[in-house]
Parts: C-alpha cells; sequence; structure tokens
C-alpha cells in the first residue's frame, strides 16, 4: 500500500471550505486537478470524475462515496479494472482551526497488485493535490 497526504491552512470558516469543495458544477472553474466532477452526494452514490495531474494524462473514474459528512469528510473508493489490482481510496477532511482558519487535509490510499509499478503517477498525483489545495484556498479566501 502506498499513500499521499497533503495539508493546507485555509482562512476561512470550514462551513465555506465544504461548500466550495461539495460545489461540483463550479470545480471546472477554478479546479486545476479535479477538471469534472458530478454524481449523487450521498454514502454509497456514484461519482463521476475527470482528473488531469499536471504533466500527465487525464483520467474519468466513477468510484463510490464511502463518507460524505458535511463540513468534516468526502471519502470515495475507486477501482482500476476489477478491484484489488489498483484501488484509490480518496479523502478530503476539514479540521476547523477555528471560527475562520480551516486546515484542508487532502489525501488517497492506494492498494493492489499494480501500485508499485505506478510510482511515478503518483508523484505527478500529488503535485495534483497540491495545486487544488492551493486553488481551493485562493477560492475560499477571496473576496
Amino acid at each position: 500500500m502506498k499513500q499521499i497526504e497533503t495539508t493546507i491552512q485555509i482562512s476561512a470558516p470550514a462551513a465555506k471550505v465544504w461548500h466550495v469543495l461539495t460545489d461540483f458544477e463550479r470545480h471546472p472553474e477554478w479546479n486545476p486537478f479535479i477538471t469534472g466532477i458530478s454524481g449523487d452526494k450521498s454514502v454509497g452514490g456514484t461519482l463521476h470524475i475527470n482528473i488531469h495531474p499536471p504533466g500527465g494524462k487525464g483520467m474519468s473514474f466513477a468510484p463510490k462515496i464511502l463518507a460524505f459528512t458535511p463540513g468534516r469528510e468526502l471519502r470515495w473508493k475507486g477501482k482500476l479494472l476489477l478491484p484489488g489490482i489498483f484501488d484509490g481510496e480518496h479523502y478530503f477532511l476539514l479540521e476547523a482551526v477555528s471560527e475562520q482558519e480551516t486546515r484542508f487535509i487532502h489525501g488517497e490510499k492506494f492498494s493492489g497488485i499494480l501500485v508499485a509499478l505506478f510510482g511515478g503517477m503518483l508523484e505527478k498525483t500529488k503535485e495534483g493535490f497540491e495545486a487544488m489545495n492551493a486553488a481551493l484556498k485562493k477560492e475560499c479566501e477571496r473576496g
């Protein structure tokens, strides 16, 4: 198993960060990593996601939501072809540091028999997470 985890402090209340994060229709306007996202926002629901890692190829997948706790957590799990080949459990966690400050934790746990072969892709994925985090911070802190 491999894991990527990134963190950023955002000068905005957790409720605002959650609103921007879960306003899927607006992601293409601000998000350089998740360039498209739609679907059922409930546990067990399916999302349709397009990502574009920096310097990498765009990919589309349809993960299932594992957690959707307003203001706190969004988590989904996707797979490549069949479970156990290359699975990813993607998560966003929001921690209120104060009324006007939120710690945003963005990560993914990768498992499956092909994980070891995707080292270069995982580094691009981390860069994509960091780019998204910076864009989310900018979007939440503007005006």
